[in-house]
């Protein structure tokens, strides 16, 4: 039986793959504004691609600490559905960025140990959505697309009071066996559907869009 599974292709650059991402059945697409990412876009370029989205699939800001002018520029040229905080943002940040661009916010949570489960349950009371990551190890230089995933057991079985997403690691060969374990509705990926850093595959966007849901690839 084929799922309801919810994929966001994270990182696209190039009209094709957002073709391919959407041609597969992709919830949403994710465009990275962080400028030390394989997967940095700019903000004309990220423009050109948003505005043919086809309608009902969400596009996603990245930023990573982005400050109110920088976050301004994105919000006023690029037409967003939703601004994902990928950096050392608090609380009370989250809230300011909601308030401020009135745009639901998924903020990325990174894990690498128990110790890191209360973080999902603090956010889960400001953001509209939340994205469970490997922890990024100490000397990386991206906070995600660094290809890790973390225990799944960490989180198996567990709930929280808006939608999340799980990501860190996931690959068409092995992201059917992270949902079963954790229950996911929603997976995230960007690094397991590349050739090389920042080069997406159309097949592999394909596969794993079909192994979420379940389905023949």
């Amino acid at each position: 039986m084929v799922s309801e599974i919810k994929v966001k292709i994270c990182g696209l650059r190039d009209a094709a793959h957002v073709a391919a991402a959407a041609k597969a059945g992709a919830a949403y697409v994710g465009f990275n504004f962080f400028s030390k990412s394989p997967r940095y876009i700019s903000v004309d370029d990220a423009r050109s691609l948003a505005v043919d989205v086809p309608l009902g699939i969400a596009k996603v800001a990245l930023t990573v600490n982005a400050d109110n002018a920088f976050l301004d520029d994105i919000v006023g040229r690029v037409p967003l559905d939703m601004l994902q905080l990928h950096g050392s943002e608090s609380v009370e940040r989250v809230a300011e960025i909601r308030a401020r661009y009135g745009l639901p916010v998924m903020k990325v949570i990174g894990v690498a140990d128990e110790g890191d489960l209360a973080a999902i349950s603090e956010f889960s009371k400001i953001a509209d959505q939340l994205l469970i990551d490997a922890k990024p190890p100490k000397e990386a230089e991206l906070p995600g697309g660094n290809g890790l995933s973390f225990d799944w057991r960490l989180i198996a079985g567990q709930r929280w009071s808006v939608p999340w997403m799980l990501a860190g690691g996931l690959t068409p060969l092995n992201v059917a066996e992270a949902i079963s374990m954790t229950g996911a509705k929603q997976v995230d990926v960007a690094s397991g559907v590349e050739t090389a850093p920042g080069v997406k595959d159309e097949r592999l966007i394909a596969d794993f869009i079909k192994a979420a849901r379940g389905e023949k690839t």
